[in-house]
Formats: structure tokens, sequence, C-alpha cells
């Protein structure tokens, strides 16, 4: 399997999730199974049911985490050094050249992609098109919307 990059904060992120429902959501679920097993007949029995589903779903997550940990390159952008160049885990300001709009992103992994909290996945397209480049190119970007031009005002490693 090759190695999946994410920022030091997603990894920690991941982390934090994989250990609650280790320690909290699965024990909860097993209880929640033994409760309503000791209600009998468990071939109409909702809660066991719901609660068996539940596992299911949980135990899939934990794996699903495990794996993408697993198969993660984690990278601090604190220590980047990029000669001012944007790559993965930079935080990048922009001038949209045609509205004067300035928007700042930072190109994260996929899991962690979140464009309410400005983190864009490196395989967007705006990502493709700023990744190597650095303050004061101009880019292109084609995206769905259509094609738009941005300067790079500033690139940090935040």
């Amino acid at each position: 399997m090759s190695s999946v990059p994410i920022t030091k904060h997603g990894a920690g992120l991941l982390k934090e999730e994989l250990q609650r429902l280790k320690t909290k959501e699965r024990p909860a679920v097993i209880n929640a199974i033994a409760e309503a097993r000791a209600h009998g007949d468990l071939s109409e029995n909702a809660d066991y049911d719901a609660a068996k589903e539940r596992q299911g779903f949980i135990e899939g997550r934990i794996a699903d985490l495990e794996g993408k940990l697993g198969a993660a390159l984690i990278i601090d952008p604190t220590t980047l050094d990029a000669d001012g160049r944007v790559v993965f885990a930079a935080t990048v300001d922009l001038e949209d050249l045609e509205s004067g709009e300035k928007v700042t992103y930072q190109i994260v992994g996929t899991d962690e992609a979140d464009i309410k909290h400005a983190k864009v996945s490196v395989t967007s397209p705006i990502a493709r098109a700023i990744i190597g480049k650095a303050a004061g190119d101009v880019v292109e970007v084609q995206a769905p919307s259509g094609g738009r031009e941005y300067e790079i005002l500033e690139v940090r490693y935040v």
C-alpha cells in the first residue's frame, strides 16, 4: 500500500476519533447488545438489531481509521523548507484576478479537506494548479464552474 499524505493536525484528529471509538463507542455498543440479549427472543428484537448494526459501523470505521493511519505519511507544515513554493500542507493566500477577492487555503489530504475551514484537498483543481508555484505567480484554475485566474500572494508553512 502506498503512503497517503496527511497533515500532523489531520493525523491527530484521526487518532482522537480512533481512540474515542475504541474506548467509548465500542464498549457502549457491546453493553447495548448484552442488554438487548437479556430481553429474550432476538428474532424480533429491534434494539438488538440496531445495536448489531451500530457495532458493524463502529468496527468498520475502526478498521478504516487504522488503515488510513497505517498508510499515512504525516507532514508537519512548520518543518517544511520549500523555498517559498506551494507544497502539500502549505497555507496559500490567493487573489482572484477577475473579482479582486482574496482567499486563503491550506492544502491537505483528502480525508481532512473541509472548504468551510479553508482546507482544500491536494487532489482539488485549485491545489493541483498552485502546487510548485511561488508568490507572485499567476495560475489558471479549471474548476467545474469554469476557468479562473489567481495570483499567489503569499505561501506560509504554519
